[in-house]
């Protein structure tokens, strides 16, 4: 197979070419932190790959969430919105969500590809917000959308033959399920604070673990456990502690100073980050009809998240009521 090498500097600025003024509203400080975080998480699809090799997906997901939250939970104040809507937004965001992409990337889904299609959440976000919420689109977020739906048609069709079909529907799947999240928590008003992540997580290690059980049976489960390799630890440590614990630290703090639609466009660099660092460190060779499907899905997304006259950017990212739809992210 002929072998086809990522100028990954040509697709930042393609695909970024939009956001540049927007971007250039941030500080420099800032812009460095937002650029630092969209790269841990965008090389978290990478880690994930490389830890779970002996892990079943849900048991690892399982262990990665127990992480997020025995150390945090105890010293995070508990966000003050009903329990039932926090436990709603860790179903979505985190069990239903992560649960698919661990499964999708056990499926066969390589990481690169996996960052890409999950992106599609900004699609099913508006979309689901349009029904639910009476949301109605702005010109831009109906663009946005037919755009990304572009992308990920082309991705769809132009996937390699390692890639099946039940992997690529599991991460849609889980862009779906982060999209139910960001409705759930666009309606309840719950600001996506560091405290919301790690107590929603609470809702998350005991349902995967229990599913792995299920799936797994106990003794790949206990074999899993008991050979629990150094790379499985790292990778755990790595997704746990930096992605989520840290990483959303720093954007939530990005969020509270600066307006999202100046922060938000940074984390489209995550996929490019995924693919590039897939491609180097394990030799995932994207065909070009998936690269160019990435790029028009991620050019949607940065398209459907423009500000408008209705979400002007100068409004705080810290009131729910006053964010773009699509604009709130997890990792």
């Amino acid at each position: 197979m002929k072998r086809c090498y990522i100028d990954s500097g040509m697709i930042i600025r393609w695909c970024f070419r939009d956001a540049a003024a927007r971007l250039g509203r941030v500080n420099g400080r800032d812009s460095l932190l937002a650029a630092l975080v969209a790269t841990v998480w965008g090389f978290n699809f990478v880690v994930i790959d490389w830890g779970m090799h002996d892990v079943p997906p849900l048991l690892f997901a399982a262990i990665r969430f127990t992480l997020v939250v025995l150390p945090a939970v105890f010293l995070v104040p508990r966000p003050s919105a009903p329990w039932r809507t926090v436990a709603a937004v860790g179903v979505f965001m985190s069990l239903g969500q992560f649960g698919l992409l661990y499964a999708a990337m056990d499926a066969g889904l390589p990481p690169g590809l996996a960052a890409l299609v999950l992106q599609a959440q900004v699609i099913f976000t508006i979309a689901l917000a349009a029904v639910v919420l009476r949301e109605r689109p702005t010109r831009p977020q109906v663009v946005g959308v037919l755009v990304a739906s572009v992308g990920l048609v082309l991705v769809a069709l132009g996937r390699g033959g390692h890639v099946t079909v039940a992997a690529l529907t599991l991460c849609l799947l889980g862009a779906l399920s982060w999209g139910l999240g960001n409705v759930v928590s666009r309606a309840s008003g719950v600001s996506g604070g560091l405290s919301v992540t790690v107590w929603s997580a609470t809702v998350v290690p005991i349902p995967l673990f229990l599913l792995s059980l299920a799936l797994d049976g106990p003794t790949a489960v206990a074999d899993a456990i008991t050979g629990f390799t150094w790379q499985a630890a790292v990778s755990t440590l790595y997704t746990a502690g930096l992605a989520s614990l840290v990483g959303y630290g720093i954007f939530n703090t990005l969020l509270s100073r600066n307006p999202s639609s100046s922060v938000v466009p940074w984390v489209l660099l995550a996929p490019v980050v995924a693919m590039a660092s897939a491609s180097l460190l394990l030799d995932e060779v994207p065909t070009p009809a998936e690269l160019l499907g990435g790029c028009v899905l991620v050019v949607g997304a940065l398209i459907a998240l423009r500000p408008t006259a209705r979400t002007p950017c100068s409004r705080s990212a810290t009131d729910p009521t006053q964010e773009p739809v699509g604009a709130r992210t997890r990792r």
